[in-house]
């Protein structure tokens, strides 16, 4: 089908074919009146015996009403009405989620130091891990190095670590990220995993003749994204069907448990593998309560979700460092 100027152009055409055939016919009829002596009328129109100076066309014009000033016929009727053409979908990129991103990139590329530094591939040692940042009680309360709360959460006990981990955290980021923003996905992964280092630590201080535990990986922190979802994907404000949001907020739910699962096993049952439960626990606890105060980025004013966020940002940081000083203060009575 033509375009539009194409449609237009037809009717136009068809009325001046119109006029130049009865222009003919009007000669013709002259001509043969004064063969046969015919007197020819003429009614003041200037054309003889006829009323209107101008034929009309086959096609009508268009008139007042009708839609769009369009034709008649509509150009719908010379053809089926073409499909719309189905754009190719894109996987999501940096520039959706680049707070989920960037963490990924730092989580791996401080693990392909740690190879290229000679650190084993699979299985690295527990002096490694410590000098790559690893969280232990003993240096963080007895030595100050607080920093490893943070430090830790970016360090991988081998490729299999890291790979579940940074699967995790990719498809949890994903969907916390258009709720949240950079900024709260930054936050709650920082906030949360440092909790969950925290409460490590605090129940194997390694202090006192306490045990003491060398831990390090992303778990907690994701483990504290997944508390975050499971609160705001309840929230009445977000616009999607009640059931698409249960079936999200379930799979979450079971991805928790899941995984707290496989904690408690490698506690009590015959393996091998040894997983710092307290510090997916803590992660997960703190997730809960960060999300409380938020509202999702989809559905509520803006100015409501900047404030919301900023204070569960303000409140969480504000708890974890009082829960840091009184664990201080209490070992070192």
């Amino acid at each position: 089908m033509g375009s539009a100027s194409d449609c237009h152009a037809g009717p136009y055409l068809s009325a001046t074919k119109s006029e130049n055939r009865l222009e003919t016919q009007v000669m013709d009829m002259d001509q043969s009146r004064q063969h046969s002596g015919i007197p020819r009328k003429d009614d003041g129109t200037g054309v003889a015996g006829f009323r209107s100076g101008s034929a009309q066309p086959e096609i009508l014009p268009p008139v007042a009403g009708t839609q769009n000033g369009s034709w008649y016929p509509p150009p719908e009727q010379y053809g089926p009405p073409q499909p719309p053409v189905a754009r190719p979908r894109r996987g999501p990129s940096w520039a959706s989620a680049p707070a989920t991103y960037t963490l990924l990139g730092i989580n791996c590329a401080v693990f392909l130091g740690m190879v290229l530094s000679g650190v084993s591939f699979l299985s690295p040692t527990t002096r490694q891990l410590v000098l790559w940042g690893a969280n232990n009680g003993t240096l963080v309360l007895q030595y100050g190095q607080w920093w490893r709360l943070i430090t830790a959460m970016f360090v991988h006990v081998g490729i299999i670590h890291i790979a579940t981990n940074m699967w995790c955290l990719w498809n949890l980021g994903l969907l916390a990220e258009p709720l949240m923003g950079p900024m709260g996905v930054f936050a709650a992964y920082i906030l949360t995993g440092l909790a969950g280092n925290l409460l490590s630590i605090a129940v194997n201080p390694g202090v006192a003749d306490h045990p003491s535990i060398v831990g390090a990986g992303a778990s907690g922190a994701v483990f504290g994204l997944a508390g975050v979802l499971i609160v705001l994907l309840k929230s009445p404000l977000l616009p999607l069907p009640k059931v698409e949001l249960k079936r999200l907020r379930w799979s979450v739910i079971q991805f928790a448990i899941l995984n707290f699962a496989i904690g408690l096993y490698t506690a009590f049952g015959p393996s091998p593998v040894r997983i710092d439960n307290m510090a997916h626990l803590g992660g997960f606890l703190s997730g809960l309560a960060l999300g409380v105060p938020l509202v999702p980025r989809i559905g509520a004013p803006r100015a409501t979700f900047i404030r919301r966020r900023r204070l569960a940002i303000g409140g969480m940081t504000f708890a974890l460092m009082l829960a840091a000083f009184g664990l201080r203060a209490f070992w070192q009575q």
